[in-house]
Order: C-alpha cells, then sequence, then structure tokens
C-alpha cells in the first residue's frame, strides 16, 4: 500500500480510506493502486467519499478494517483557517474591498471612458458593466456568509475577475497601442475598482480554505481525478461548448448596410478580435483562454455546486457580450465610424442599418450550452451525496437526513485527526 494511506473500511468490491491530503476510494482486491475516486481532506470531503462508497458497495458487506483512522500529520491541515474568528475577519476585509471595487466601478460609468464618452452615454457599453457590478455585489453578499455560500461567492468572483480582466485590458488596449485616444478617467476607475474586487476574492479563497492546487501526490503520480461516468458526456460538452463559445467569440458580430439616395448599398462587419492593435488582440485572447480554462476548472470541481458557481461567474460576462451587441442594434450608427463625416452622409443621402453576423447566433448558441449545463450542475447539486451525512466525530442527528443512504455513517472513523480537520459544507 503507498505510504500515508490508511484503509478503515472495505466492502464486497470497493474500500475507504485516507491518503496523503484526501480521502479515497479503492479497489477492495488492490489498494495499492492509485484510488478510484478521491475527495479533499475537509468535512464535506469526507461527506462525499462515504455516500458515493455506500452508494456503489454491496448493502451489508461494509466492514471496519481499523478501528480508529491514523492521526493526521501536520501536513495533512487543510488549507482553511483553523480560527473561525480570523476567517470571519477575512471574508468581511473580503466583502469591503469588493464594496470599494463596486464604488469605483460605478463611479467610473460617468467620466470619460474611451473615445472621449463615457459608459453612461453609451447604453451598449453601460449595460455590461453594470452586470458586472451587479454579480462582483452578489458575490459580496454571498462572501458575508459562512461555509458553502462563501465559497460559492468567492468562486462566482473568481469566474468574473477571470474574464473581465481580459475586457478591461482589451479596452485599455487602444490607449496603451499609443493612438490618440487618451485612456479616460471613467476606464481608470473602473480598471481600480477591478482590481479592488480581484483583491477581495483573493482574500475570500483564504477565508473559506478553497484552493485551484491539487495535492502534489496525485499529480507526481501522474493520476487525474477520475470522474464517474455519468458525468463524462456533460463534462465533455461543457468543455467543447466553451472552446466554442470561445471561438465564435473572435469574428466579427456586427453587419452594418450602408445605402445611399441612389440605391448603392454596401455591407460591413466590424468587431474582429484580431483587426485592432496588439494590445486589444492580446485582451481578447485573455478572455477566450480565460472562458476554457474556467469551463475546464468548474467542469471537474468538487462539490459540483461549487462548481457551477464558477463557470457561472465567467459566463455571466459572456453574456453580457451578447446582450451588448443586441442593445447595439437600436442605436444609430456615426458615419464617422466608416471614415465618412456627417456632411458627406447628409450628402449622399447615406442611411446605415445595424444587424447581426451568423457568427453571433453561433456564439449565442454555445453559450446557451453553457448556461443549460451550469443550470444541470446546480440542479445536480440538490441531489449530491455530499449533503447527507454529517462529517465523523459529529453528533449524529436523530432521524436520518433526507436522502441520506441506507448504510450507517460510521462513527468510528473519528479519531485524533478530526481535530487538526477544519471546514463547513
Amino acid at each position: 500500500m503507498p505510504e500515508h494511506v490508511s484503509i478503515a473500511y472495505r466492502g464486497a468490491n470497493y474500500a475507504i480510506g485516507q491518503g496523503p491530503q484526501f480521502y479515497g476510494i479503492w479497489p477492495a482486491s488492490s489498494p495499492q493502486a492509485q484510488p478510484l475516486e478521491w475527495w479533499p481532506l475537509t468535512p464535506e470531503g469526507w461527506t462525499a467519499a462515504w455516500m458515493r462508497f455506500a452508494s456503489i458497495e454491496v448493502p451489508g458487506t461494509i466492514a471496519p478494517v481499523t478501528a480508529t483512522r491514523a492521526a493526521a500529520t501536520t501536513s495533512m491541515a487543510p488549507t482553511a483557517p483553523t480560527d473561525p474568528a480570523r476567517a470571519s475577519r477575512l471574508a468581511g476585509t473580503a466583502a469591503a474591498l469588493l464594496a470599494i471595487g463596486i464604488v469605483l466601478g460605478v463611479v467610473g460609468l460617468f467620466p470619460t471612458y474611451t473615445d472621449g464618452a463615457s459608459l453612461a452615454s453609451q447604453p451598449s457599453s453601460l449595460v455590461p458593466h453594470v452586470i458586472y457590478l451587479a454579480v462582483w455585489g452578489i458575490s459580496a453578499a454571498l462572501i458575508l456568509f459562512s461555509g458553502t455560500w462563501r465559497k460559492a461567492g468567492a468562486l462566482l468572483g473568481t469566474g468574473l475577475g477571470a474574464v473581465t480582466f481580459g475586457l478591461f485590458f482589451a479596452d485599455a488596449g487602444i490607449p496603451l497601442a499609443g493612438s490618440a485616444h487618451l485612456m479616460g478617467g471613467g476606464l481608470i476607475l473602473g480598471i481600480l475598482g477591478w482590481l479592488a474586487c480581484t483583491a477581495g476574492i483573493a482574500t475570500a479563497f483564504v477565508a473559506s480554505g478553497l484552493s485551484l492546487r491539487r495535492p502534489r501526490q496525485h499529480w507526481a503520480a501522474g493520476y487525474p481525478t477520475r470522474v464517474a461516468y455519468h458525468d463524462v458526456v456533460p463534462i465533455v460538452t461543457m468543455i467543447l461548448a466553451a472552446i466554442g463559445a470561445a471561438v465564435a467569440f473572435a469574428p466579427a458580430w456586427d453587419s452594418f448596410v450602408l445605402r445611399t439616395a441612389a440605391g448603392v448599398s454596401q455591407k460591413v462587419t466590424l468587431g474582429n478580435a484580431f483587426a485592432y492593435p496588439a494590445p486589444v488582440i492580446t485582451g481578447n485572447v485573455a478572455v477566450m483562454v480565460a472562458l476554457v480554462a474556467v469551463a475546464v476548472v468548474a467542469a471537474f470541481w468538487r462539490p459540483i455546486r461549487l462548481g457551477s458557481a464558477l463557470v457561472a461567474g465567467a459566463i455571466i460576462p459572456m453574456a453580457a457580450q451578447a446582450v451588448s451587441a443586441i442593445v447595439q442594434l437600436r442605436q444609430a450608427t456615426s458615419p464617422s465610424v466608416f471614415g465618412i463625416s456627417p456632411a458627406q452622409a447628409s450628402g449622399v443621402g447615406l442611411t446605415i442599418s445595424n444587424g447581426l453576423t451568423p457568427m453571433f447566433w453561433v456564439y449565442c448558441a454555445f453559450l446557451a450550452t453553457l448556461i443549460l449545463l451550469c443550470s444541470r450542475m446546480l440542479l445536480a447539486a440538490g441531489t449530491e451525496t455530499d449533503q447527507a451525512v454529517p462529517y465523523p466525530g459529529q453528533p449524529q442527528p436523530g432521524t436520518p437526513a433526507s436522502g441520506a443512504t441506507s448504510e450507517p455513517m460510521p462513527a468510528s472513523l473519528a479519531g485524533p485527526a478530526d481535530a487538526q480537520i477544519t471546514g463547513s459544507s
């Protein structure tokens, strides 16, 4: 058996125990192999592991291997702060930083952003930024709670921050490229607000005990997390949908038809992500990479309800871009966009009608798929087994929880390690 692995219970086909920084399920016939599935060394991780073990094992065959679990070493301590008061203080600090970022973002809606205009004067630009601020606010509110709500708030903000980094970088790209357009006060305040919100999310991560890093032992062994067979199709679909949405984000979405009084017409498309200066392209690429990366991490995140919060944070700003494109349809387009002065346009009777390219609707289709999969993850959380059984060492409830497994939760796994393990469901 590998070093630091302790099998606690064995059934007809499987065994459950503790490895370095994780709870795992092994084949009963070869517990020396890599685990079939594993969960973090937290109360909810144990709950998920036991419920999974009891659901796949033959009823009545589970028996203890040892009376108590081996004491955990200090290296197995989770990332969560051991002091609840400290965790609450960190959560308060995180929410305060988010509040500061939101205030800066709201103030930044009114000064000049780029091109001599403010966000407040451009509905198509205003709407997505208001959506970002609203989601930051939801994230801050969730962080003020404890347990899963705090973790969900931190992950929601993480997904949002990852995608909006590229969007803000792209907005700043034209001034950074040295063009005649200066970086307005609104853009500067918006970036400062993003930085404050990101600092708040990083603080919330510490307060929640979350970590994007998997145990080193698994990477060293070259063993990725194994998922249940029924999760394979949704996971692959989510990743492919994210890639599709990222690819469809790049081509031009805006379509314009220019007509003169003489009946001459011309169709022009604008908005190709790679038709701008290099800093803007960098920002657009960062958006696409962030969307795919967040979707991949979220697809494998357990508990699944937290994965849904992470990917929702990335989906919302991408959906805001689609909303912005639709809002723009109702705005008048200046002929100066095409290098034509208003006087020249008036002289030839030029009219401009707005539309959207087919690629925009392809993007919407991929985005709708991501939204449906995110909703599925959230709904699946309602039946997730990691909510049904109390953490070992805690008092057993008088009656079984709703949806609890028929196999009782053994109290004999409680041991010296439990005093060192903190977490919340």
